[in-house]
């Protein structure tokens, strides 16, 4: 007579992110955020190789699209429609530059300095909901978003060192990472992300191919290894990140986002012998605090907005 044996009882680990969501939330995106500064890392690494950035681009989208069509083919291409097409052009439109300046930001300047001034990306968001959606947006969140391009100033000081190329490309790859993320925002009000990230691609694909054939060079194998790893960790830092934020508030995660930072810096160390000067560090904890004061104030307005719609609804 044979006995099965006792099963094995779960790690702790396992059983703490099996009833802790936002523990959850918090492992999804160190994921997204390693996985983010290991693309940050190849795209400094190519530079070196001397691939133009739009060559980048164009690959790292093909090879991410390769990455995303087995999942898509599993949901059906039935899934693949949108009554939105004219904002998904406006939205690729904005990713390419998004893009190609920060894949060329990351061949001019440390990945941890190009890091610290994409956290200006969620205040370009705010002034463009303010501007553009009509939004209303209270004196604190624009006193935060004044002390957040201070910070910037912090990391790039001008007067006092020579601002470089590679910063107002950053700057300009946070401006319209900002509009990007403002786009999105809307698309996610009808469209999966999966859907969204997908349909994103089939346009940007063309649109990337054009410059990327003007300026190719074929490259050689290790080249291409390279190239290719871009799409995938593209996929899984992406992913990672629409987990974490479909897993917590959006203000919780915004909080984790910060520790793209020291991944970038110990990248950049470890490859490229790259420190990062504390004035960056000061810089960078004064744009991520201003930022996630900006969502963290957009989330609670949502949910005083809900509670005073449930109220409404109650009386009625």
């Amino acid at each position: 007579m044979t006995f099965d044996p006792k099963p094995k009882k779960p790690s702790l680990l396992t059983r703490l992110l099996s009833k802790d969501t936002a523990l959850q939330s918090v492992v999804w995106m160190l994921i997204s955020c390693c996985a983010l500064s290991i693309l940050a890392a190849l795209g400094r690494l190519l530079g070196q190789y001397e691939v133009n950035a739009f060559q980048t681009v164009f690959c790292r989208l093909l090879f991410a699209f390769l990455v995303m069509l087995p999942m898509v083919m599993h949901l059906g291409f039935k899934t693949v429609t949108t009554g939105q097409l004219k904002t998904y052009i406006v939205r690729s439109i904005s990713g390419m530059i998004a893009m190609w300046t920060w894949f060329y930001a990351v061949t001019l300047i440390p990945i941890g300095e190009q890091t610290a001034l994409s956290f200006l990306a969620p205040l370009f968001t705010t002034i463009g909901a303010a501007f553009v959606l009509r939004e209303t947006v209270r004196m604190r969140r624009w006193v935060a978003i004044f002390t957040g391009f201070v910070g910037a100033l912090i990391i790039i000081r001008p007067g006092i060192v020579d601002i470089s190329l590679g910063h107002w490309v950053a700057i300009l790859s946070a401006l319209a990472m900002g509009c990007s993320a403002l786009i999105i925002k809307h698309l996610t009000r009808q469209d999966n992300p999966l859907i969204i990230v997908f349909i994103s691609h089939l346009i940007m694909m063309p649109m990337a191919l054009i410059p990327a054939i003007i300026v190719w060079e074929w490259p050689n194998q290790e080249v291409w290894l390279i190239l290719i790893a871009t799409g995938p960790f593209a996929v899984i830092g992406h992913f990672a990140l629409t987990k974490a934020y479909s897993l917590a508030d959006a203000s919780f995660v915004a909080g984790v986002d910060y520790a793209r930072l020291p991944f970038a810096v110990l990248f950049g160390w470890l490859l490229f012998n790259e420190l990062s000067d504390l004035w960056t560090w000061v810089g960078a904890s004064i744009i991520f605090a201003s930022s996630f004061y900006v969502i963290r104030r957009e989330m609670r307005e949502k949910k005083d907005a809900l509670q005073k719609q449930a109220l409404l609804i109650e009386k009625a």
